[in-house]
């Protein structure tokens, strides 16, 4: 009777062995790392959805959290160069420096409203004032649409960070307005 022949005595394949990989360059490298983390930052988004979509909330502008503290020697930026933009500014900057009131156009100690600030600011130009008023009325509306005038709108917050900030959006807007 024959011997079976031992398996390693088989045939050998007719196909060649894979090449080895060859090295990736950087290119390729980084557009697998930027795939691989596209999806899982698209992921994480999702499970962040999913995970507080029962919680009800107001998103926060950024421009009534970040603040930074100014004083009187503080100036402002280089200013606008339209006449309406410039004064917005000054008005803006002197609620920054001298505070900010509700209630009357200047308070005891010094602290201006909206309205007393553009007016401080307009030295007595009346067609500047009410060109300032306007634009900032505009900006205002923007956001606030049942507002009917500046100081009521002013005096509907308690702090004075929104009604400033208004203000510095409107002297943006006088700006690009070119006014």
């Amino acid at each position: 009777m024959p011997q079976p022949r031992p398996a390693t005595e088989q045939a050998a394949p007719t196909t060649p062995p894979p090449a080895p990989p060859t090295a990736l360059s950087i290119e390729e490298r980084m557009t697998f790392v930027n795939a691989a983390m596209t999806t899982r930052l698209d992921e994480a988004a999702v499970a962040y959805e999913v995970n507080t979509a029962h919680i009800d909330t107001e998103p926060v502008d950024l421009g009534d959290v970040l603040t930074i503290p100014l004083t009187p020697a503080l100036q402002p930026p280089t200013p606008y160069p339209t006449p309406v933009a410039a004064l917005l500014q000054r008005a803006h900057h002197r609620l920054l420096t001298d505070g900010w009131c509700t209630g009357a156009r200047v308070d005891a100690e010094g602290a201006r409203c909206l309205y007393g600030a553009i007016r401080a600011e307009a030295r007595g130009d009346q067609s500047l004032e009410s060109r300032g008023l306007g634009v900032l009325m505009d900006a205002i509306r923007r956001e606030f649409t049942d507002v009917d005038s500046v100081p009521s709108f002013n005096d509907s917050f308690t702090s004075g960070r929104i009604p400033i900030r208004m203000l510095g959006q409107a002297a943006g807007l006088a700006d690009a307005r070119g006014l």
